[in-house]
């Protein structure tokens, strides 16, 4: 039973000739059930709900009392609408005014009808307690170039009010009916989306992922999956964030588990990337080669600086390695931070084009090619330079 107290009261106000005019507070005990209930799940901490039950009414001012006592729901955001009637039944029911009884966890709407009879209210609330998440769980083919993407939502009830058959809306999929316990916690398939295509992708990158040997100089080469969120079925909504479950086919009718990764909020067009671990097949070191300094005039600098990476793949198929770095971290780096963002422009190393789509002010990436270890030999080492010039340093 829901823990939601409806309570209607039938005041009349008495026209004819009486004693007293009277309005009078009747609480009923037989309840309305409720005809429908819609739960909005799309804000990221709150529910709206929204009820309906059918009210009976008599003629004049009655009084329709509402409850929350030892729920979460939240007394300021309660509003009562009274739908159009049935054509074949017309009753003009209009709200005339609220009101909050003292000492009591409950308001009074006023409502005004001609004649008798029921009316379709709509009671919209804000519940608290009701918390949603989502949940993925990625299997990737055997080649690692498609993959089936399940999308879950959990939904935990923690708002001491139970539904028994309600229509939930979590912002995006389909909308699903189901009923909701006290403490309960509910899960359900929103989507599933058959043989998306996938990416793997290695990248160095050491302000995000740093060092596996910083005496070294040896990068961390850290794996993702790269799913984007547009064609088919997919990039029809955002990708909430989440916990992704990540599997593989292993060849042989099962799964292998591969990892577990928080992937971020991804709307339409953009890329959900999720972490696989690191790669110990890739081996690449990082050093500055060149760092030289020419006065240009009073205390401004010009910098002329050179990377120097090492690649090696160990692995006995071509991959892929995406080169990032941060502008403002090589600077920091050389010549310590000054405040300001840095002036520069690529010189002429071995990666001098950045990709357009992923670079910006601040941001390079590069992606660099790497051919599969020889079978009969060692893996080679390739050597690329990235060289920048900053200028008006002090």
């Amino acid at each position: 039973m829901n823990r939601t107290r409806w309570l209607y009261s039938l005041g009349i106000l008495l026209l004819f000739a009486a004693p007293l005019e009277v309005l009078a507070r009747i609480k009923l005990t037989t309840l309305p059930v409720r005809e429908r209930v819609e739960i909005q799940l799309d804000h990221a901490r709150i529910a709206l709900v929204e009820e309906e039950r059918i009210v009976p009414l008599v003629k004049g001012v009655n009084q329709v009392d509402f409850s929350w006592a030892n729920t979460r729901i939240d007394p300021d955001t309660l509003v009562l609408r009274i739908l159009p009637s049935p054509a074949e039944q017309p009753l003009e029911a209009k709200v005339l005014s609220v009101s909050y009884p003292p000492n009591e966890n409950a308001l009074v709407w006023a409502v005004a009808a001609p004649e008798s009879g029921a009316v379709r209210v709509r009671i919209s609330y804000v519940l608290g307690g009701l918390s949603k998440d989502f949940h993925y769980r990625a299997v990737a083919d055997r080649a690692e170039k498609t993959l089936n993407l399940a999308q879950l939502l959990r939904v935990n009830n923690h708002a001491n009010e139970a539904y028994d058959s309600a229509e939930f809306w979590a912002g995006v999929g389909e909308r699903f009916t189901r009923s909701l316990g006290l403490s309960e916690t509910r899960e359900v398939s929103l989507n599933r989306f058959a043989a998306v295509p996938v990416r793997k992708t290695y990248t160095i990158d050491p302000v995000a992922f740093g060092y596996l040997d910083r005496a070294k100089d040896q990068l961390n080469v850290p794996m993702h999956y790269v799913i984007e969120n547009a064609g088919g079925d997919l990039g029809q909504d955002p990708l909430p964030a989440g916990k992704a479950r990540i599997f593989q086919d292993d060849g042989q009718g099962g799964t292998a588990f591969l990892g577990e990764d928080r992937g971020a909020f991804t709307p339409p067009d953009d890329e959900l990337r999720l972490y696989l671990g690191l790669a110990r097949d890739i081996a690449v070191r990082r050093t500055v080669d060149r760092n030289d300094r020419q006065r240009i005039a009073g205390n401004l600098y010009r910098h002329d600086v050179t990377l120097k990476y090492e690649i090696e793949n160990f692995k006995d198929e071509p991959v892929t390695l995406d080169i990032s770095e941060s502008v403002r971290q090589i600077r920091d780096q050389i010549r310590g931070n000054n405040g300001r963002d840095p002036e520069w422009q690529l010189g002429d190393g071995t990666l001098r084009d950045p990709d357009p789509e992923k670079s910006d002010a601040d941001k390079l990436l590069f992606r660099v090619e790497l051919p599969a270890r020889p079978v009969d030999g060692p893996a080679p080492k390739q050597i690329h330079t990235l060289r920048l010039t900053l200028n008006n340093e002090w």
